[in-house]
């Protein structure tokens, strides 16, 4: 575990503000993230639940069509923190939605004590399914 670069601390303080705002009755699990684009804009999201579980939707997801929404399309980095003891990555089908703009994205996972994690998305996800899987002869 590493600290979180002060250069990134913008980022940190934008998932927090946006853990404070998430919608998670079920679960109490509370997520925010802050996504920074190529060019250095910031798109932030929080978890949002539903009584159907399936329909809710992880704080990286909300943060990435937040960012598609305004017209980015690439990105470098994101910052995700939670009320978990332990830094936390994204989970699976965030892995795979965020590889589909930023293969080598770079991810920080915050804890309250801030504790940070570092990842690169394709130390979590090496062998991605992207748009090039669906090359046809």
């Amino acid at each position: 575990m590493t600290p979180l670069p002060s250069q990134h601390e913008p980022l940190r303080q934008a998932a927090d503000a946006a853990r404070a705002n998430a919608w998670a009755p079920y679960s109490r699990f509370h997520v925010g993230a802050a996504l920074e684009s190529d060019e250095g804009r910031m798109f932030v999201g929080c978890n949002v639940e539903n009584a159907s579980y399936p329909a809710g939707t992880c704080a990286e997801r909300v943060a990435l069509g937040a960012a598609i929404a305004a017209g980015a399309r690439q990105f470098v980095r994101i910052v995700i923190t939670t009320e978990a003891a332990d830094p936390t990555p994204p989970c699976g089908i965030c892995r795979q939605a965020l590889v589909e703009f930023a293969p080598m994205l770079e991810i920080f996972a915050v804890s309250p004590d801030g504790r940070t994690a570092r990842w690169s998305l394709a130390e979590l996800l090496p062998v991605p399914f992207t748009p090039a899987s669906l090359a046809h002869d």
